[in-house]
């Protein structure tokens, strides 16, 4: 694999950053954070009109650019960088991802078409209250019923569900466990017995939702894939938004090392520069290897999922580069954000001060997923078989 970038890429890097340093402000950022919708339409537009990175790596067939994982992963890392509020993330790497993998031919010349075209937004539901991120934690019950299906059940911390456009939603067959009996469905968000919830959390720059399905009747054509087969389709798809969200935490990590850098340099004890002093020092320089790491961790693990999108490497390999990703960069960014925390003094925490923002969103992106210390159970799992 080549781990250093094109001139496209590197293109596509100073764009993004440029883009957003404009678009995704301080004053941004509060803005959306203070509505229940979490994000400025007139910015999805933006995003969606002028740069189009709602379609970087949709095949073109579909009206996509047709771009690899680790164009996505750039900009993603950007995003991450900037505290972007958008649906981007729940559309892109959750929607998106679930139509690419498990959608039909139908499916997809419907729906990411219309991504592409118009910014319609997307998201995935597959969890429950119960915590987990894996097989398990698919808890809503569907069943046959005349040519269609009728799905019941609850799904909680869902990326931008309640305002997403459409929803993919995983349920398994009634008396079922772990990888089995498990299907997706892809469902328009206003269907009648769809009750959507905006849940306050920790993290104000991305909003969850709870959504309960009421006995919702599905028609045939919304199955996605094999019924009751769709794990393996379920878990790639999860696979890719990990390393989606990864990406974005080594952007976060990048940025709070960034501001604690320019602070430590203002701020002045004893008739020096903070940034002076010799634990200050080691400290930023702490900092900078977990970012650097992370940051291999990532472009290693989206070089791997598009070989994958491209039938060329197996699952497998895919799952332990997306856990190893996700483990070290959560800890890296939860590590960074609190050492930035400490650094600022007493005002890192302060509303005033944009470093606890990331560290909120470094926390929930900890958690989103799984914790670093579900996905290093994981891969020892997979080296063991």
């Amino acid at each position: 694999m080549e781990f250093s970038f094109t001139d496209e890429q590197k293109m596509i890097q100073d764009t993004a950053q440029s883009f957003l340093a404009e678009l995704s402000t301080s004053n941004a950022i509060r803005s959306a954070m203070n509505t229940e919708q979490g994000f400025d339409n007139d910015t999805w537009q933006k995003i969606c009109s002028q740069m189009y990175w709602q379609a970087t790596h949709i095949p073109e067939e579909y009206g996509g650019m047709g771009l690899g994982y680790v164009e996505l992963a750039i900009m993603l890392e950007k995003m991450g960088q900037h505290l972007l509020c958008s649906p981007f993330l729940s559309t892109v790497c959750f929607g998106a991802n679930a139509l690419i993998v498990a959608g039909s031919e139908e499916q997809k010349q419907q729906y990411l078409s219309q991504i592409c075209e118009y910014g319609l937004t997307a998201t995935l539901a597959y969890t429950s209250s119960n915590g987990i991120w894996d097989a398990e934690a698919v808890q809503a019950v569907v069943k046959p019923q005349g040519d269609g299906y009728l799905l019941s059940g609850t799904y909680r911390y869902v990326l931008d569900g309640h305002t997403a456009d459409t929803l993919i939603v995983a349920a398994r067959s009634e008396k079922t466990q772990g990888d089995d009996g498990i299907s997706l469905f892809i469902v328009e968000a206003n269907t009648s017995g769809i009750k959507r919830t905006w849940l306050p959390t920790m993290d104000q720059t991305r909003k969850q939702a709870e959504i309960v399905f009421n006995e919702v009747e599905l028609k045939a054509t919304a199955l996605m894939g094999e019924y009751q087969r769709a794990w393996p389709a379920l878990k790639q798809i999860i696979d890719l938004a990990t390393i989606a969200i990864a990406a974005e935490q080594v952007g976060g990590a990048q940025k709070v090392l960034d501001l604690s850098v320019e602070y430590t340099k203002e701020r002045v004890q004893f008739g020096r520069s903070v940034a002076s002093f010799q634990a200050v020092k080691h400290q930023a320089a702490d900092m900078m290897m977990r970012t650097e790491v992370a940051r291999s961790a990532i472009y290693y693990a989206a070089c791997v999922a598009q070989e994958v999108l491209s039938n060329c490497v197996s699952l497998s390999e895919l799952s332990e580069a997306a856990s190893v990703a996700k483990a070290y960069c959560s800890d890296s960014y939860f590590k960074n954000a609190g050492d930035a925390i400490q650094l600022h003094g007493g005002v890192g925490f302060t509303w005033e001060y944009d470093v606890h923002l990331y560290f909120k969103r470094a926390k929930s992106s900890e958690v989103l997923l799984g914790n670093s210390a579900f996905h290093r159970e994981r891969v020892a799992k997979l080296l063991l078989d």
